[in-house]
């Protein structure tokens, strides 16, 4: 910082009295002996300079001049000039000199200490805030070039960046177009959209020029119309769950339908408002041909086992039966032999069934009665059944919990299923170990059902696992296939874990099989919970029912399309003693209901042709005879319309059936019970 004076005052002892006045100030002085050496103090920090009138004069005070004249913008140096007292005013030439020495203090002499103190001190403090000045503004040119070094470095960054995005973006729209995909940007409040020239080819529009616009409304309007519903509300869905997943049928703009598939994400503002939504698209419509290709390549192969299995399962039973009816009418005077010989082929007959309904139920073609009700109340009912057919060398561990929820099933195929694992379980343990069967409450979410072809929510699990050896993930794989068994020949039929698949399929559910070699296998039947009001807990009243014959005068309307059915149904309601009007489709039906005859019953098949199936022939009978008492049979529900038209009203007997459960069925009907 400036702390010293320069002097210049050459005449006597002028320059030492003036240092010493400024000295007992604190002020450093140098006394210079001329012009000359002015100009050489200037250079340094110098606070001020004193100089008298007289010494300001000659060549040698140009230079003093230039460097006051060439000052820094900061910089106005305070020079105090000691001048003789004048009268009047001062000579122009003088006056000039002054203005051209600047920042001039003018002292006339004789001047007193004080005065001259005052004024340095004053000059000095002046000079010092000059220097500040010049400080602060050195200061901010450094952070002006700082600042100008950074902007340059973030230009060049910027620069940089960009470059690296851009070549990220060609690199990304390479691997899309490589992949097929094309990329699109929906604006979702004004609904316009920026898009990859893949995406304009996929949905056939033009690539060059000016790009047609773009939006939901019109993705919609390509969307083909069956589809166009379904592909609106998972527009919708993705508005709340920030996820987009559509496989659809598009109409391209040269006319092609084609199948696409597309995935998409949401982003929201700060407020919660969906503003965006961006993803790919991609033309599947190949893929689906071939996975067609092969679906139906398995399909065929699949046909193929089970027509197999199907054919060896059912000529053993038809040797037996074919066999016994055989030596029967040769030898028809042996009453014993004959009992024998048609026991063997009832066996035989019922082991047919039993396979039949295990095929019905892997197809989901097997009529159900579906009841709502609480799965724990079967399970306990269940319970001895179970304990029985695992064997007192299995230790059954039974865990419900008492908060399940209720779920619809039919009871009978429930029950079918639960046994079918539980007797797999006890297969797995020849030398004993443990079951448990578990029922509770679940929660599966969107992820742990998006391949299972089941919506997420509330669901009850039905749990079978034992600890025995275990399966392998190749065994794993076919495990729900018809007639695949890794059991010895005429120890299982190879349809236990398919009837189970159907049957959980046909309740709106799925089955899950987790396993561990040498470890143990655990089976998990997931069941939609149902929000149906649960029926009441009764015994079946079939069997409170003795058999008996029909009263006097009962008239059973008799529907079956197939001739020996309808001539063993003839029989076996005449030797019960109805009285039978034959028909053999739903039109000769409705004639004679339309007619004066007397009738109870309708007893008809569910599946029939000529256009109305049994149980639609019921609605229009009990149109035309108000109250009048059905009883339908069947034992295949066709393409399952008729199943979904069997309400719980509508009582049915399972073919085949047997005189007795024909009579008892009829009795139950009738009575009202």
């Amino acid at each position: 910082m400036p702390e010293h004076f320069s002097i210049l005052a050459p005449r006597g002892r002028d320059a030492a009295i003036i240092g010493q006045v400024l000295q007992r100030t604190g002020i450093v002085c140098t006394v210079c002996a001329g012009l000359a050496g002015l100009r050489e103090s200037l250079d340094g920090n110098i606070g001020g300079a004193v100089v008298t009138e007289e010494s300001l004069s000659g060549a040698d005070l140009e230079p003093v001049l230039d460097w006051i004249a060439g000052q820094p913008s900061w910089s106005d140096l305070p020079l105090i000039v000691l001048a003789t007292r004048q009268t009047g005013s001062r000579p122009p030439r003088a006056a000039a000199l002054l203005d051209r020495l600047g920042n001039v203090v003018l002292l006339e002499r004789p001047i007193n200490a004080e005065t001259l103190t005052s004024a340095a001190t004053s000059a000095l403090r002046a000079r010092r805030r000059q220097y500040q000045t010049r400080d602060l503004l050195a200061g901010r040119e450094q952070s002006e070039n700082a600042l100008r070094q950074l902007n340059d470095t973030l230009e060049l960054r910027v620069a940089e960046r960009t470059g690296e995005l851009e070549a990220a973006r060609e690199t990304l729209a390479f691997a899309l177009d490589s992949a097929g995909m094309g990329s699109w940007d929906l604006d979702l409040r004004h609904d316009t959209a920026r898009r990859s020239r893949r995406h304009d080819r996929i949905f056939g529009l033009p690539v060059e020029g000016q790009q047609p616009k773009w939006g939901r409304a019109i993705f919609l309007r390509h969307v083909v119309e069956e589809d166009r519903d379904a592909v609106g509300r998972a527009f919708d869905r993705a508005i709340l769950n920030g996820g987009l997943e559509i496989e659809c049928r598009i109409r391209r703009g040269d006319g092609a339908v084609r199948w696409i598939d597309v995935r998409g994400r949401v982003e929201y503002a700060e407020d919660g408002e969906p503003v965006r939504m961006a993803g790919v698209v991609m033309d599947t419509t190949d893929r689906r041909r071939t996975e067609d290709a092969l679906h139906q390549a398995q399909k065929m192969e699949a046909i193929g086992q089970l027509t197999g299995g199907v054919a060896h399962d059912f000529n053993n039973l038809l040797t037996v039966i074919v066999g016994g009816l055989d030596m029967m009418i040769r030898r028809p005077d042996r009453t014993d032999r004959i009992v024998r010989l048609a026991e063997a082929a009832m066996t035989a007959a019922r082991r047919g069934e039993q396979l039949t309904q295990q095929l019905l139920a892997f197809s989901r073609r097997q009529m159900s009665r579906p009841e709502t009700l609480n799965p724990n109340r079967l399970l306990l009912e269940f319970r001895a059944l179970a304990q029985r057919a695992v064997g007192e060398a299995i230790d059954l561990q039974v865990e419900l919990d008492p908060a399940v929820h209720p779920v619809r099933v039919d009871p009978a195929q429930f029950e079918s299923a639960v046994l079918n694992l539980v007797v797999n379980a006890r297969d797995a343990m020849p030398d004993g170990g443990t079951i448990r069967l578990e029922c509770r409450n679940v929660h599966l979410p969107t992820e742990a059902v998006a391949e299972r072809g089941i919506a997420p929510g509330a669901y009850v699990m039905v749990c079978v696992t034992d600890s025995g050896a275990g399966i392998d993930n190749e065994t794993l794989k076919r495990a729900f296939e018809p007639f695949f068994t890794t059991k010895e020949v005429g120890k299982g039929s190879g349809l236990g874990l398919s009837q189970v698949y159907g049957f959980m399929r046909s309740a709106g559910g799925d089955v899950v099989i987790d396993s561990t070699p040498g470890v143990g296998t655990s089976v998990r039947l997931h069941f939609p919970r149902s929000n149906d009001e649960m029926v009441e807990e009764r015994q079946d009243a079939a069997g409170m029912v003795p058999l008996r014959r029909a009263s006097i005068g009962d008239t059973v309307l008799l529907v079956e399309d197939d001739e020996q059915v309808l001539g063993m149904a003839v029989e076996s309601l005449e030797e019960l003693r109805y009285k039978v009007v034959v028909s053999r489709n739903a039109r000769e039906a409705l004639e004679h209901l339309r007619g004066p005859e007397r009738i109870d019953i309708l007893f008809s098949d569910v599946v029939m042709p000529g256009g109305m199936n049994g149980a639609q022939l019921a609605v229009e009978a009990q149109r035309l005879r108000p109250g009048l008492k059905v009883l339908l049979t069947s034992g295949y529900v066709g393409d399952g319309a008729a199943g979904q038209a069997i309400g719980q009203d509508l009582p049915v007997l399972n073919k085949p059936y047997r005189r007795d459960e024909l009579a008892q069925k009829l009795r139950v009907v009738l009575g009202g019970l």
